[in-house]
């Protein structure tokens, strides 16, 4: 199995044990974006708990899911995005006005386009979640 998308990985099994009902998901391989990608899924009500544990391989995430996700991925090729051109991408990526989040990388860290737009900042889209 190769794995060249970790980040892309994680949604998939996040996506797909929303889809089953399951209750949790382990994330493995992990890497800091997707800690800070669940961390702004967290903050906005769409997964629960995270949990880190170290296997002595690298890590893994145990996350507890609330079953409020219809539909996650990632935004592939990531797409560097301005202030001003947000509106743009909710209207391609999220099903209606003020449903879901498209989560950026930006110099201020990893952040919902809401964050962006109040900071008034742009960055790089790396993901869609309602």
């Amino acid at each position: 199995m190769v794995l060249l998308d970790v980040l892309a990985n994680a949604m998939a099994l996040i996506k797909n044990a929303e889809v089953r009902g399951h209750k949790q998901v382990v994330i493995w391989p992990i890497s800091k974006l997707v800690g800070n990608v669940l961390r702004v899924m967290q903050k906005f009500g769409y997964v629960g708990e995270i949990e880190y544990i170290d296997d002595g391989r690298g890590g893994k995430f145990i996350v507890q899911l609330l079953g409020r996700i219809n539909n996650c991925g990632v935004i592939k090729p990531r797409f560097p995005v301005k202030y001003k051109d947000i509106p743009k991408w909710e209207e391609k990526y999220l099903p209606a006005r003020n449903i879901g989040i498209l989560i950026l990388s930006t110099s201020k860290g990893v952040m919902s386009h809401i964050e962006a737009k109040q900071l008034k900042i742009g960055g790089i889209l790396l993901a869609y979640v309602y």
